[in-house]
């Protein structure tokens, strides 16, 4: 791989990592904020307490899970394939 491909290839993994993080600050918002009013408990905890807490969590591993099988590639950062060391 050129290094200017590994360098396209870090560039899109930190966008998709911005945008893994933007998701999850939304998520948050939405779960803690939107879901205040909202008169329901899940074992003696307001929901907006279990999806702003638990929730998020929950939405982190699934984001890191998708982010390191769809998006992430393993390379070699020393060197240029095809060059000798």
């Amino acid at each position: 791989m050129s290094k200017f491909k590994k360098y396209q290839q870090i560039r899109r993994e930190a966008a998709f990592t911005g945008l893994a993080l933007l998701a999850l600050i939304l998520f948050w918002l939405a779960a803690g904020f939107g879901t205040a009013s909202l008169d329901v408990k899940i074992m003696h905890l307001p929901l907006w307490a279990v999806l702003g807490s638990i929730g998020v969590w929950a939405m982190a591993i699934v984001l890191t899970f998708l982010l390191t099988h769809v998006v992430f590639k393993d390379m070699d950062l020393n060197g240029e394939e095809g060059e000798r060391q």
